[in-house]
């Protein structure tokens, strides 16, 4: 259950009967929920985690007429780390965070609720949420959206409370544990200057903070052309094994 008693729909997924930590994975905008990344989830639960995904509220099999807001995100994945912390059935392991776009901004953001969390990685991600909305706004209306930005922080403030002020670069600075930050440099959603350089301008000289940027992969890093295009699945391979590897080391 989320914050206003909606039901959200989650499965884990594993290989085998040992784990070595439970990954959280919190999906992006757009698709509808986690069926959209079920090679990447297969592959991390092929390596040896757990790997609990979950539909955001208002996606897929998730209860919720829709997403009412980009802070919903931080809120379903404290809520859903809560629940798999909490479920008698799972395995008492290190919790692992991955989440890309939407999810991204989640996995940061909700660090400063969740200090216990063991390894985050984020895939073109952003900062806040009005950063999305900017985005956006700026090809529908040009510098228009400025004037509309006060209303839409005051309507987060409203609905959202203390998440409203969530922000992807406040919960890494309230935690502990090993990120990393990944994005394409051909990303057409996300641009670099909100993502990959803002993270590397502010975070550069932390070394808990590692970085990865790749190429013709754009915003959605091959997830969905893995094992199907052979340019795209090598790429997405290395780029899992990465994956794997940061967890590895993390724990």
């Amino acid at each position: 259950m989320s914050n206003k008693g909606q039901s959200l729909c989650g499965y884990m997924y594993q290989a085998s009967d040992s784990a070595k930590g439970i990954i959280v994975f919190a999906h992006g905008l757009g698709g509808g929920g986690h069926n959209s990344y079920m090679s990447c989830i297969n592959y991390l639960a092929s390596n040896g985690f757990m790997v609990f995904a979950y539909d955001a509220t208002g996606n897929d099999e998730s209860e919720g007429d829709g997403v009412n807001g980009i802070p919903q995100g931080v809120i379903d994945l404290d809520y859903a780390i809560s629940f798999v912390e909490s479920y008698e059935e799972f395995p008492d392991l290190p919790i692992l965070l991955f989440g890309h776009s939407w999810g991204a901004y989640s996995v940061c953001s909700v660090l400063k609720y969740h200090p216990e969390v063991q390894a985050v990685i984020a895939c073109s991600g952003f900062n806040k949420s009005t950063d999305i909305i900017e985005i956006q706004g700026k090809k529908e209306i040009d510098n228009g959206i400025y004037a509309m930005l006060p209303f839409m922080k005051l309507y987060e403030a409203v609905q959202f409370r203390q998440y409203a002020s969530a922000d992807s670069l406040s919960g890494i600075a309230s935690s502990t544990a090993p990120i990393m930050i990944v994005q394409s440099s051909d990303d057409e959603v996300v641009p670099l200057d909100y993502g990959y350089n803002l993270f590397y301008s502010k975070l550069k000289t932390d070394e808990g903070v590692s970085f990865v940027k790749v190429n013709k992969l754009g915003h959605n890093l091959g997830f969905e052309k893995y094992k199907i295009d052979k340019y795209y699945d090598k790429q997405s391979e290395n780029l899992f094994n990465s994956f794997v590897d940061f967890y590895n080391k993390s724990i």
